[in-house]
């Protein structure tokens, strides 16, 4: 067991927050996973799981037990005429296995290429775009339970996927990914429903060229983390009534939306944010990206203090604009290594 103390985080977190951890562990495989679950425990320590670090903020000192989450490799699980199950280790790159599926003739996960990341935390979030979520092909998901100290395996029926939500939000202190098994397609059913990428696709309807295009379209959009510190779209898209969308719609008819199910619409958060100013807008050392107003980004050496006085003003002025709340999408933590919670706008705050 190799458990390092007073470690930088700023290298593994892709906002580029300066981050000293007390207590540090990187686990390759379910046994590390437990010798470093029982130094914790022996030591009262909480423990912080630390993924790919694209969804995290993280305050200057955490006095924790941060568990770096590397446990790689693949697995064939079933196979049929239709479909083939591969379970994935949870410190695999995302974006590496997206890539490795289309090779592998396998489809489903191409319209989620280039999201930063780890395979570990796919489910957690339930990681979406043009139209595509991660847990419509999640066929189960593996963890360590932590109250009953006992690996188990959640059907992905069960892991209550929805927008940007799953349990392991629900009870972030609970489980610990290991693995997750998808369920990939053999024959391709492209998903074309945002314009930007329909007409990108054009004629050449392919998995190959719908994944090269989606890998094009947020290459043009968002910044590379390692030149411009982000974790990729920093607000969800607000799900509103269609009363409400339809209120919104008529004093701005250009407004982006996406029907739900139950009467509900999505809207575009980053045009909400760019009709309220913030588009290429800096707010000390932390702003909103020139090409993509729905990235926030690290200019130079912020804080977890700067990012959050940025993102609040943005929540400010969309609210007065637009009436609409906006909620971060990255995870907030404390100095002990625990989740807490955003500040979102409910009301006008003058």
């Amino acid at each position: 067991m190799n458990i390092q103390t007073q470690i930088q985080l700023k290298p593994f977190n892709t906002l580029s927050l300066d981050v000293i951890t007390s207590h540090y562990m990187k686990v390759q495989s379910q046994n590390e996973l437990i010798e470093a679950l029982a130094f914790a425990e022996e030591n009262q320590l909480n423990v912080m799981v630390l993924s790919g670090g694209s969804n995290m903020l993280l305050p200057k000192e955490i006095n924790a037990l941060v568990i770096h989450m590397d446990i790689q490799g693949f697995e064939d699980i079933t196979e049929d005429a239709e479909s083939k199950t591969i379970r994935v280790g949870a410190g695999q790159v995302w974006h590496d296995f997206v890539l490795w599926t289309t090779s592998q003739n396998l489809y489903g996960l191409q319209n989620l290429a280039l999201i930063p990341g780890l395979v570990g935390a796919s489910p957690v979030q339930n990681i979406g775009a043009y139209g595509v979520e991660a847990g419509e092909f999640i066929n189960s998901v593996q963890v360590y339970d932590r109250y009953s100290k006992e690996f188990r395996s959640i059907l992905g029926a069960d892991c209550h996927f929805s927008y940007r939500h799953s349990i392991f939000k629900d009870d972030p202190n609970k489980y610990i990914i290991v693995s997750v098994e998808f369920k990939l397609l053999k024959q391709p059913q492209l998903k074309l429903n945002y314009g930007d990428l329909k007409n990108a696709v054009a004629e050449d309807q392919t998995a190959l060229n719908l994944q090269n295009q989606v890998i094009q379209i947020r290459k043009a959009k968002l910044p590379d983390p390692k030149e411009f510190p982000n974790v990729g779209s920093f607000f969800k898209n607000p799900v509103v009534d269609y009363s409400i969308y339809l209120q919104l719609a008529e004093k701005f008819p250009n407004l982006p939306h996406y029907p739900q199910p139950n009467n509900q619409v999505k809207i575009a958060a980053g045009w909400l944010i760019d009709q309220s100013g913030w588009k290429g807008k800096k707010l000390g050392v932390v702003g909103m990206f020139q090409k993509q107003a729905l990235v926030l980004v690290n200019y130079a050496n912020a804080n977890l203090e700067d990012v959050q006085n940025t993102y609040k003003a943005v929540q400010h002025d969309v609210y007065a604009k637009f009436g609409v709340s906006l909620e971060p999408e990255p995870v907030l933590y404390n100095e002990l290594g625990l989740i807490r919670t955003h500040h979102v706008i409910t009301e006008h705050t003058g």
